[in-house]
C-alpha cells in the first residue's frame, strides 16, 4: 500500500506540475522528480511482479519467473544443500563446540517468560514450519525405509536369544509361564463346550445313549484343570521343567543354531513386508507427526502436567551432570555427521521432490512470506531514486541549456 500510494502521489504531482512549468523554473524540477519517480516506481514493479506472476496477467516472456523454474529451484536448493551441509567434514567442523546438551537444558528447565521460554517458542515455532513444509508421505516413507533396511540389515535371532538367556538368569520368564498357564486356564473354562462336543460326536452310539461321553468328557476337562493348577502352584512340576528346559533351548538354538536363525529372518522378512504392519507404521507415523506438531505449536502447554515435571528433571539432570552432558554432545556430532553420510543424498531428494511437488501458487507465496516486505522496499527505493535521477537529469539540462 505504501509502495502504490507513493507511485500514485507521483503521477498526481506529475500532473500538477506539468500545469505550473510556466509558472516559475522551480516546477520544472517538481516535474522531472515525480516523471523520473513515476518510471522508476512502474519499473520496479514490473520487476518485482515479474519474480512471481505475469504482470496484469499477460504471458510477457521472462516474466512469472519463480513458478516457471521451481523445478529448477528444487534441484538448486538440495544442491546447495549438499554441497554446503550436507558435507560429513562441514557438519562435523561446525558442530565441534555444539552444546546441545545445554541448549535442551535450558529449553526444559527456563519458565515461560525468560529466555529458554522464548527459546522454546522460537524453536517450535521452526520446528512447525518444518514439519508443514515437508511432504509427511515422502518424509514419512524415508523414515519407514530407513526402519526397515536397518530391521533387515540386524540379526534379530542373536538378540532375541541374549534377552531371553538373560531373563531366564534372573527369572524373569516365570510371570510369562504363569500367565501363560492362567489363560489356558481360561481358554479351558470358556471353551469347555467344545471338549464336550468333540467327546461327544468321537463317541460311540453305546456311550451316547448310556451318558458316558458326558462323564469322560467331565474327567478329561476336570484333569486338564487339575494338571494347569498344579503347575501354577509348583514351580517344579515336571511340564513346567520341560518347559523352561524348551525355552533354554530356544535361547541356545537362537544364538547358534544356523537353520533357527535362517527360519527367524525369514519370518522377520515376512514380517516387514507384510501390508499389515505397513499400514501400522503408516498410521504410527501419521500419529507421532500429529503429536510432534502439537507440542510444537503450544510448548508450554506440553510442559505442564506430569510430563513438564519429567521434563524439567530431565533439564536438571543435564545441567548437573556436565559427564552426561558431554557423552549426549559427543553422541549428537556423531550423528550429525553419520546422518549426512547415510542419509544425505535422502534428504536432497527429499527437498528437491518437495519443492517440485508444490503447486505455483504455494511456492509464490512462500517465497514473497519469507522475503517479505523488503519486495515493496524496493519498489519506495526504486520510485525515489528514479526520482533523484530526474532531478540531477533535468538540473544537466538546465545548466547546458
Amino acid at each position: 500500500m505504501v509502495a502504490t500510494g507513493l507511485l500514485l502521489a507521483m503521477a498526481a504531482v506529475y500532473l500538477v506540475s506539468r500545469q505550473l512549468t510556466d509558472l516559475h523554473p522551480a516546477w520544472g524540477f517538481v516535474r522531472a522528480f515525480a516523471e523520473a519517480g513515476m518510471v522508476g516506481g512502474m519499473a520496479d514493479w514490473f520487476a518485482v511482479t515479474a519474480l512471481f506472476r505475469h504482470p496484469l496477467g499477460l504471458p510477457i516472456p521472462h516474466t512469472a519467473i519463480v513458478p516457471q523454474n521451481k523445478d529448477r529451484i528444487g534441484d538448486q536448493l538440495a544442491s546447495f544443500l549438499r554441497e554446503n551441509f550436507l558435507v560429513t567434514a562441514v557438519i562435523a567442523r561446525r558442530t565441534r563446540n555444539l552444546d546441545v546438551a545445554g541448549a535442551v537444558a535450558h529449553w526444559l528447565t527456563d519458565p515461560a517468560e525468560a529466555a529458554g521460554g522464548r527459546f522454546r517458542a522460537g524453536a517450535s515455532k521452526l520446528v512447525a514450519q518444518v514439519l508443514e513444509a515437508l511432504d509427511p508421505q515422502r518424509l514419512g516413507g524415508m523414515l519407514k525405509a530407513a526402519a526397515a533396511n536397518r530391521l533387515r540389515e540386524t540379526a534379530v535371532a542373536p538378540i532375541a536369544g541374549q534377552l531371553l538367556k538373560a531373563a531366564m538368569a534372573e527369572n524373569r520368564h516365570k510371570p510369562l509361564l504363569d500367565a501363560a498357564i492362567v489363560w489356558a486356564g481360561k481358554a479351558l473354562a470358556d471353551n469347555d463346550h467344545l471338549i464336550r462336543q468333540i467327546v461327544h460326536d468321537k463317541a460311540g452310539t453305546v456311550l451316547r445313549w448310556t451318558g458316558l461321553d458326558e462323564t469322560i468328557a467331565n474327567r478329561l476337562i476336570d484333569g486338564i484343570a487339575k494338571l494347569l493348577t498344579e503347575m501354577r502352584e509348583d514351580p517344579r512340576h515336571p511340564l513346567r521343567v520341560r518347559a523352561e528346559n524348551g525355552l533354554d533351548i530356544l535361547a541356545w538354538d537362537l544364538r547358534f543354531d544356523p537353520e533357527t536363525g535362517a527360519r527367524v529372518e525369514r519370518l522377520k522378512s515376512e514380517l516387514i513386508d507384510n501390508p499389515a504392519l505397513q499400514r501400522f507404521l503408516d498410521g504410527l507415523w501419521e500419529a507421532a507427526r500429529a503429536g510432534l506438531l502439537g507440542i510444537a505449536r503450544d510448548p508450554e502447554r506440553a510442559m505442564r502436567g506430569r510430563l513438564g515435571d519429567v521434563l524439567r528433571q530431565l533439564g536438571e539432570t543435564l545441567q548437573n551432570d556436565r559427564r552426561l552432558a558431554r557423552t549426549i554432545n559427543r553422541f549428537v556430532r556423531r550423528a550429525a555427521v553419520g546422518v549426512a553420510a547415510d542419509y544425505g543424498d535422502g534428504i536432497v531428494r527429499l527437498v528437491s521432490e518437495t519443492v517440485q511437488s508444490w503447486d505455483t501458487q504455494t511456492i509464490t507465496r512462500r517465497l514473497e512470506n519469507a522475503v517479505g516486505k523488503d519486495l515493496q522496499y524496493i519498489r519506495v527505493n526504486g520510485t525515489l531514486v528514479g526520482g533523484l535521477v530526474g532531478l540531477v537529469i533535468h538540473g544537466v539540462d538546465v545548466a547546458l541549456g
